[in-house]
């Protein structure tokens, strides 16, 4: 089984990437396969073009398509970002807003997570921004001892924050422990929940 995480600051290996590190250490330990992807400075947002819906991938080809690829295969998620103005970057939020749009179904139904980190405030506003991807995509989310989030300015603060990192630990193990459970579910016969057709309304009425 594998785990892809998400890298959605515009700095590869800053403290995103620090937090995200720990969480591969737990899900390494526990046997799974990981990867870590990084989704680049210049994701374009959605243009609500709804090309996606008739070609399945999104008009614009370029990390987002690439990452829909990989999520084919992948077993579970987790998404991280630093907080910018008490949110996820631009670049994140683009990123995840296509990405649930062209290619949902390649996420339905598979353990999702995310990681925010902050100098000092905003992180938790943060956490529940990304969560909001997953709750409306039959997606169930993956807890840890505390929220998911680690403070630091720069990657070296971070080590100073034993508990924000203990918590992307226990994060780690528990994706692997309940991606162990729906392995041995599916096994014995109690596989993903079948799909009703979306019902899709607007509150405008003519």
């Amino acid at each position: 089984m594998k785990v892809l995480l998400v890298n959605g600051s515009p700095n590869k290996e800053g403290c995103t990437h620090r937090a995200l590190q720990e969480v591969e250490k737990s899900l390494q330990k526990e046997g799974l396969e990981t990867e870590i992807f990084w989704v680049g400075k210049t994701v374009k947002g959605c243009t609500a073009c709804m090309t996606c819906k008739k070609t399945g991938q999104c008009i614009f080809d370029d990390e987002v398509n690439t990452f829909a690829s990989l999520a084919e295969e992948a077993e579970g998620f987790i998404f991280g970002s630093p907080v910018y103005y008490g949110a996820p970057t631009g670049n994140i939020q683009a990123f995840m807003e296509r990405l649930f749009c062209s290619a949902s179904r390649h996420l339905t139904y598979k353990p999702a997570a995310s990681v925010v980190c902050c100098r000092r405030g905003g992180a938790t506003a943060s956490f529940d921004r990304l969560n909001k991807f997953y709750t409306i995509s039959n997606m169930p989310i993956i807890a840890s001892q505390y929220w998911n989030m680690v403070h630091g300015l720069v990657r070296e603060d971070m080590e100073a924050d034993v508990e924000g990192l203990q918590t992307m630990r226990v994060l780690g193990q528990n994706m692997a422990w309940i991606l162990n459970c729906l392995a041995a579910g599916e096994k014995v016969g109690h596989g993903r929940p079948q799909i009703e057709d979306k019902i899709f309304t607007n509150f405008v009425r003519r």
